[in-house]
């Protein structure tokens, strides 16, 4: 490519050189400097314009890229997030007025049923007990008493029948001592893990003050929430085995390694959410999982001979989506297509297109309703959905 500015800076070299001798050396200098920068700003100038010229050249206007649907048997898969709660998880609190005496476990600790947790000092448990005793045991006496008197016609039936009364409120006094008794000495209702600890050794507890919280992590509980449009697709196939499975996917992304089982639906959707609560029930043998914590449930369904088109080669036009399908004839046209599931490069279609279809896979943008088209390849399906996420079997 030829530069014009090249004859310029020739005329300006030839001008310097007729005016040798009028010009001192320090003006010639500043003369030939101006002039060498001046070649380099010309040269840079038509440099970067062939450049432009080259690109330009190359640049060519893109194919159109045609495919057809593929058909196979699909996985759609649906992470909810999930809420993980034990299967037993309860508050131990104090049923007596006291000091606290022991405390025989420790925070995090592994308890056994009826293992000893915490101990209510008994001393005036144990002394009201023995004075309910005694009395019950004077009751008895006098009851027996009043008996013999009976024999000898001493007394009458109704006497005897108010002492017999009266010793079984004594006995009955007598119970409800050995039960509060019974309180002062705290034991596991279950084996489970220990939460913190509230209260220590000589705190002075009253009834109902909070001690700690016992969870049975052998079999864990995980709530959910579903749309409503998943709550139907799930409902119509809940008799099948494989819609029942659930995988849980940890707060790190690891996927737990037991299976989980969908056992409960609640009875009522909540209005405001559009949601229905579900729970998945898992096995927790290591008890790697704790009451509180959260992940993602996982549920997959398997779609038999569905259609998968790429989403990139779909538009949206008032929430109605649509392709372009190209006839025998090259013809362009527009079709409304019904999407039916939604994968993360793909959705699967349940009408508007059958699997003999050829539709513009790229390109789109260029064409029009009703044109022909004129420079375009096709591809095998394979080949075009290579390089999407194709979760299928």
């Amino acid at each position: 490519m030829r530069c014009r500015s090249h004859s310029a800076a020739a005329r300006l070299f030839e001008v310097n050189g007729t005016c040798q001798s009028r010009t001192s050396a320090p003006s010639k200098w500043a003369a030939l400097l101006g002039v060498g920068m001046l070649a380099v700003l010309t040269l840079s100038s038509c440099h970067k314009e062939g450049e432009h010229h080259a690109e330009a050249e190359e640049e060519e206007e893109p194919q159109l890229i045609l495919t057809k649907p593929i058909l196979r048997d699909t996985v759609i898969t649906r992470d909810y997030v999930c809420q993980i709660r034990s299967c037993r998880n309860i508050e131990i609190r104090a049923l007596e007025r006291g000091y606290l005496e022991k405390v025989s476990v420790m925070e995090g600790q592994k308890v056994k049923e009826g293992d000893l947790m915490f101990q209510i000092l008994p001393r005036v448990f144990n002394a009201s007990l023995k004075k309910v005793e005694a009395e019950a045991q004077v009751a008895k006496v006098e009851y027996e008493n009043t008996e013999r008197l009976l024999q000898t016609n001493v007394v009458s039936d109704k006497e005897l029948q108010m002492a017999k009364s009266k010793w079984d409120q004594k006995l009955a006094e007598v119970t409800l001592a050995q039960t509060h008794l019974g309180f002062t000495a705290i034991k596991a209702p279950f084996s489970g893990i220990m939460d913190r600890l509230w209260l220590r050794n000589g705190s002075l507890v009253n009834q109902g003050d909070l001690l700690t919280t016992l969870s049975d992590n052998s079999e864990m509980w995980i709530y959910f929430n579903v749309p409503e449009a998943d709550y139907l697709d799930y409902a119509s196939h809940s008799a099948t085995e494989e819609s029942k499975q659930a995988t849980l996917v940890m707060a790190n992304g690891q996927i737990f390694d037991q299976p989980g089982r969908m056992n409960v639906i609640e009875a009522e959707f909540n209005n405001k959410t559009g949601t229905i609560p579900f729970r998945a029930d898992f096995p927790n043998p290591t008890g790697l999982l704790r009451h509180g914590e959260t992940g993602s449930i996982r549920m997959q369904e398997t779609v038999k001979n569905a259609l998968l088109v790429p989403q990139k080669a779909t538009f949206e036009i008032l929430n109605h989506h649509f392709l372009y399908v190209v006839d025998k004839d090259h013809v362009i046209h527009q079709r409304q297509i019904e999407v039916a599931k939604e994968l993360e490069d793909l959705y699967v279609i349940s009408s508007g297109l059958s699997a003999d279809d050829t539709f513009i896979f790229e390109g789109m943008r260029q064409v029009h309703d009703g044109e022909k088209a004129e420079d375009f390849v096709t591809e095998e399906p394979k080949e075009a959905f290579a390089h999407l996420k194709l979760k299928a079997e």
